[in-house]
């Protein structure tokens, strides 16, 4: 088969790979139909991940079906179509039993990792993908939702609604400011309404993102280029600043934003993947009463939203804005890595 294959920093090459097998009786081995390139695997092309190996099959989200499964798989069959997680879940250790998949301390990868897709164990940019724990880290997709949509449940709206929402403990009629209008980030916006947020505020540089987050729910918009950013941004609160500030980014400067605009007893949830050191000013914060939260995605409430996509209440295919198949992943990569320009927000490569 053929694979988009990690060659170290800076290096990719779309290649020939041998076919995955099951190695465990858990295991099932998925054709994959749809997938995309996340901005993780940036992250870890730019050698921000150095636990990344050389050879390494990147991707960690995709939809398929199974051709193969492992001896003790009962509740998947040959044929299904799947969604596969982006995280990991054995179902049966201490962490994945409260739902803290993030750290299932199944052996596969490392114990107490749950994102191991192009990470730790080979990944879904690829034409099979052999995936441990099928029972637990697979979905079945209702004939309702599309491919397309599928492809964004297995990481950014769980991600943006957990690690945004969840953890930034949004209630009914908080202002929400997101920092950040890409993919993971509209997310949020996407789905801070559920939890009740009356007023969502999308903050970034590009005009282009910023018109389209009113898509996904923003009712504001401050671009961050203005001299006067945070000024408006108070404007559209009561001067205080905003109940919960979402760090969608991942850059220090797009942090140290979100915690100049949380009110007092507010909350600052970071949801950006951080390559580099991030400066914490406490001396100023702790006076402040301010609760900061970040973490690697769980997938819990991926049954919940694909429920959501398939009433059609989250605008999930909205995401998509490019298409590739997969002789083309090269080019997907080109495309998304230079977003400002071509306007991308998530690529999708197909059979």
């Amino acid at each position: 088969m053929k694979a988009l294959v990690y060659g170290g920093p800076g290096k990719k090459t779309w290649t020939e790979v041998p076919n995955p097998k099951i190695q465990n009786p858990t295991d099932a081995i998925v054709r994959l139909d749809a997938t995309t390139i996340c901005g993780t695997d940036l992250h870890i092309l730019k050698g921000d991940v150095p636990t990344v190996s050389v050879g390494r099959i990147l991707g960690h989200e995709g939809v398929g079906k199974i051709t193969e499964v492992g001896s003790s798989v009962t509740n998947l069959k040959v044929g299904d179509r799947v969604l596969i997680s982006c995280i990991k879940s054995c179902g049966s250790c201490a962490n994945c039993k409260i739902g803290l998949y993030s750290h299932c301390l199944g052996d596969e990868g490392v114990s107490g990792i749950g994102w191991v897709f192009g990470h730790l164990i080979d990944g879904t940019q690829a034409e099979y993908v052999r995936v441990p724990y099928a029972e637990n880290s697979l979905y079945k997709l209702p004939s309702g939702v599309s491919d397309e949509e599928g492809v964004m449940l297995s990481d950014i709206f769980p991600t943006g609604f957990e690690i945004g929402v969840q953890y930034g403990s949004v209630k009914p009629g908080d202002v929400v400011a997101v920092v950040g209008s890409g993919p993971i980030g509209l997310a949020v916006i996407a789905t801070a309404s559920l939890y009740g947020a009356a007023r969502i505020i999308a903050i970034d540089l590009d005009a282009n993102r910023l018109e389209k987050s009113r898509e996904f729910g923003a009712t504001d918009t401050v671009n961050s280029g203005d001299s006067n950013w945070r000024e408006q941004v108070m404007a559209l609160t009561d001067g205080a600043g905003v109940d919960v500030a979402v760090e969608a980014v991942g850059v220090p400067d797009t942090f140290t934003m979100a915690t100049e605009i949380v009110r007092p007893g507010g909350h600052v949830a970071n949801v950006g993947v951080h390559g580099k050191e991030v400066p914490l000013h406490v001396e100023n914060l702790w006076i402040q009463n301010i609760f900061i939260s970040m973490g690697l995605v769980n997938t819990n409430t991926t049954p919940m939203l694909l429920k959501l996509v398939e009433s059609k209440k989250l605008p999930a295919a909205k995401m998509v804005t490019h298409r590739f198949t997969f002789d083309q992943f090269m080019e997907a990569y080109d495309t998304f890595g230079r977003a400002a320009e071509t306007k991308a927000l998530k690529v999708v490569i197909s059979r």
